[in-house]
């Protein structure tokens, strides 16, 4: 059932992203430069709806909160990320909007999976001789912006719901995506 209900979420999340038409590069690309916010909109109202609707769910206690992880920052994190927005900038795809495309049929999709496969190959292949280095160093603690599991997590804001947190930035989330221009609908 588990593996069904993947497919399904996969399946109607590549839609979702074929729809926004994030699996074109050039809309990336052309939102990274600034030029067309169509896809920045639907990033900022999708990453502002999903917390609100995710942190009203949890507290009406129907997903249990024990499943939130929160990871630790490493320096290796930041460089890690680094490289990935390069590839994300100069590719136009990232490995979610690279599936997607090379299901529409687009063969620089392909190569683009092939480079991230090639990188994971080659981090496997190093990761013995990095993994004593400065790039696994811990970059603080597993803190969360509220209070989620006082057990666990040292909170930000104490004393504060965690509903009432999350509802505010969601709704600066929905409302810069709102107010944002629309750009070229190309």
């Amino acid at each position: 059932m588990t593996i069904l209900l993947a497919v399904l979420l996969g399946t109607a999340f590549g839609f979702a992203l074929e729809q926004a038409k994030a699996s074109n590069p050039n809309k990336i690309i052309n939102m990274l430069r600034l030029k067309d916010f169509h896809l920045m909109k639907v990033i900022l109202f999708a990453i502002g709806f999903s917390s609100l609707l995710l942190f009203l769910l949890s507290s009406m206690n129907w997903i249990d909160i024990g499943h939130f992880s929160i990871k630790i920052s490493y320096s290796g994190v930041i460089i890690g990320g680094a490289i990935l927005g390069i590839g994300f900038a100069v590719g136009g795809y990232c490995p979610g909007t690279s599936i997607v495309a090379a299901g529409a049929g687009r063969k620089d999709a392909l190569i683009f999976i092939l480079g991230g496969l090639l990188g994971a190959v080659a981090y496997m292949l190093v990761f013995g001789i990095i993994k004593d280095s400065f790039l696994f160093n811990k970059m603080g603690g597993a803190i969360s912006l509220v209070e989620t599991n006082p057990l666990k997590y040292e909170a930000l804001i104490n004393n504060v719901s965690a509903l009432f947190v999350a509802g505010i930035i969601a709704i600066v989330f929905m409302l810069i995506a709102f107010f944002l221009p629309s750009g070229n609908e190309n």
